[in-house]
């Protein structure tokens, strides 16, 4: 049984994301399980999860855009933002105004998709795992406080109509979105209710893209125990893979022996350094992964300082 890799989990709605860690843990025999980006109970989709020595490469992915399909109500607004939720405020456009958006190719919708593209901040949702003082937010919405939350630096990419549907009560859009870590959909789906002026909030949630993983090479649940109990463990991938992303130094004999070893050796390319930010590249010896490292100025030589090293594993 392979128990060190990740594997890309298409998960159900209902599950929380601990619950698909404990699923994994359970299948491949380890407790040495965590995920890459928590998916809330009601949303499906690409959770990646690593396993034993795969979590050693988890922290050089949080930083991965996400990619999400919605759909978004609008007429009413809830207090979590989302179909879980109990039901705030109502505010369902009439017949009446329906036929004014339909003439108007939902101009109206349009244009607060168009206005929230260009959010550059964003409030997180009361009902969210963030933390304040050690507390996550949500904990502290359930007994009725309010919770103490600062707007964070976002960027959306993309935020594209895929479809509208008029219903009995309101009308519904579907849209992909394209956003940095850390972008809460609820948060979108509520600044388009808010625009608008008729509210509305998120009924589906569907996480497409984590970094260069795609929701189209996961497997749910049910796929992964068939496989499993056939004693097929093709799903477990190499969690090298998760570096991928990073810029290449290809290393000769002797420069993977001197960092196998701990040995400093110079940077073998120029990198203009900014500040104290680290720039992270993947240091490999015949297409094997044996660190991940990044330049380092020291008594005014360009050195390769090792972040991580992967060569005994």
């Amino acid at each position: 049984m392979i128990q060190d890799g990740f594997i890309l989990v298409d998960k159900p709605e209902g599950w929380t994301s601990f619950k698909t860690d404990r699923f994994v843990g359970k299948l491949l025999g380890t407790r040495k399980v965590g995920h890459l980006g928590t998916l809330d109970p009601f949303a499906t989709g690409l959770l990646p999860v690593f396993a034993g020595k795969g979590l050693k490469y988890l922290r050089f992915c949080e930083g991965f855009d996400k990619g999400y399909s919605c759909k978004c109500v609008f007429g009413a607004e809830t207090d979590t933002m989302d179909k879980t939720g109990e039901i705030t405020s109502e505010n369902y456009p009439s017949p009446e105004a329906l036929e004014q958006l339909e003439k108007s190719d939902y101009k109206l919708i349009r244009d607060a998709v168009l206005k929230v593209k260009e959010t550059k901040e964003q409030l997180p949702p009361a009902y969210s795992a963030k933390k304040i003082d050690g507390v996550k937010a949500y904990e502290l919405a359930r007994k009725g406080e309010m919770p103490d939350l600062k707007p964070a630096k976002i960027t959306i990419y993309s935020l594209d109509i895929t479809g509208i549907e008029k219903r009995e009560k309101g009308l519904a859009i579907d849209f992909d979105c394209l956003c940095s870590k850390g972008t809460y959909i609820r948060t979108i789906c509520s600044d388009l209710g808010s625009i608008t002026g008729y509210g509305a909030y998120a009924e589906t949630l569907r996480r497409t893209v984590n970094g260069q993983f795609n929701v189209k090479d996961a497997f749910t649940p049910d796929m992964l125990e068939k496989m499993a109990e056939a004693g097929d463990f093709s799903f477990v991938r190499d969690a090298s893979e998760t570096v991928s992303f990073l810029p290449e130094i290809k290393l000769d004999q002797k420069q993977t022996k001197d960092i196998k070893f701990g040995r400093k050796i110079d940077f073998p390319i120029d990198v203009k350094l900014n500040g104290d930010e680290r720039i992270y590249y993947r240091a490999t010896s015949e297409d094997k992964l044996i660190a991940v490292v990044f330049p380092a100025m020291e008594n005014g030589i360009l050195t390769m300082r090792i972040e991580r090293l992967f060569a005994h594993d």
